[in-house]
């Protein structure tokens, strides 16, 4: 198959990390970067991306909400998935177009699973039931220790209140990264972890790089 071919063929591609770890700068430019070469590029994210999607992004992100369960929580996340992978992702995907999604599975697998309590197998069978075939081609782990992490998610806020997930204490969030690792060692052909610590930059010129590597050069 030629790399022109490669390139005319969709593309899923996830960015996954830790608050403040910069997954959604990086997938910005990479969405930049491919349409300067002549792809159509769809960004996206989770919770969200369809307009019912987004409804359940605001009510699961906004800190008034009630405590609830990890189960209730993963099954708001996979209620809003359904909806974007058939209002979104997959006609994307139809028309050739590539997709650059900030979170996707991993997210689900990691905050609800991991840190959550809930056990991996029924979220597998969610998964399964709900994205089917429709899985990342690659996904970019934007790899950062912690505290770094929330610093910088504090910074960009400016001051305004932090969701209900940065709100969460540091060792919560030491948790998630070792989950983000542990999905990268199970699954080291899909997840490739960036040091998210480097100058933007060169994380972009990494990840360019990367892309090139697994679909061919642009």
């Amino acid at each position: 198959m030629s790399a022109y071919h490669c390139f005319m063929t969709g593309r899923f591609i996830t960015f996954e990390g830790g608050e403040g770890s910069g997954k959604s700068t990086q997938a910005r430019l990479l969405a930049t970067y491919l349409r300067s070469r002549g792809i159509a590029v769809v960004e996206t994210r989770e919770p969200g991306g369809s307009p019912f999607a987004e409804a359940l992004r605001n009510f699961i992100l906004d800190p008034a909400t009630p405590p609830h369960a990890p189960l209730s929580e993963a099954l708001l996340f996979t209620a809003a998935r359904a909806d974007h992978l058939d209002a979104t992702i997959r006609p994307a995907l139809a028309r050739s177009d590539w997709v650059i999604c900030d979170r996707f599975t991993d997210s689900t697998r990691v905050y609800q699973g991991a840190a959550g309590g809930l056990a991996d197998a029924a979220l597998a069978t969610l998964e399964s039931l709900v994205v089917g075939d429709t899985r990342p081609d690659l996904t970019v782990l934007m790899d950062l220790d912690a505290a770094t992490g929330l610093a910088r998610a504090r910074e960009r806020a400016g001051g305004a209140p932090p969701d209900g997930y940065e709100a969460r204490g540091l060792a919560y969030h030491d948790l998630l990264r070792k989950a983000f690792l542990a999905r990268a060692t199970a699954e080291p052909s899909r997840i490739a972890v960036i040091d998210a610590a480097r100058p933007i930059d060169l994380i972009a010129d990494g990840i360019r790089s990367l892309v090139a590597t697994r679909f061919g050069p642009a």
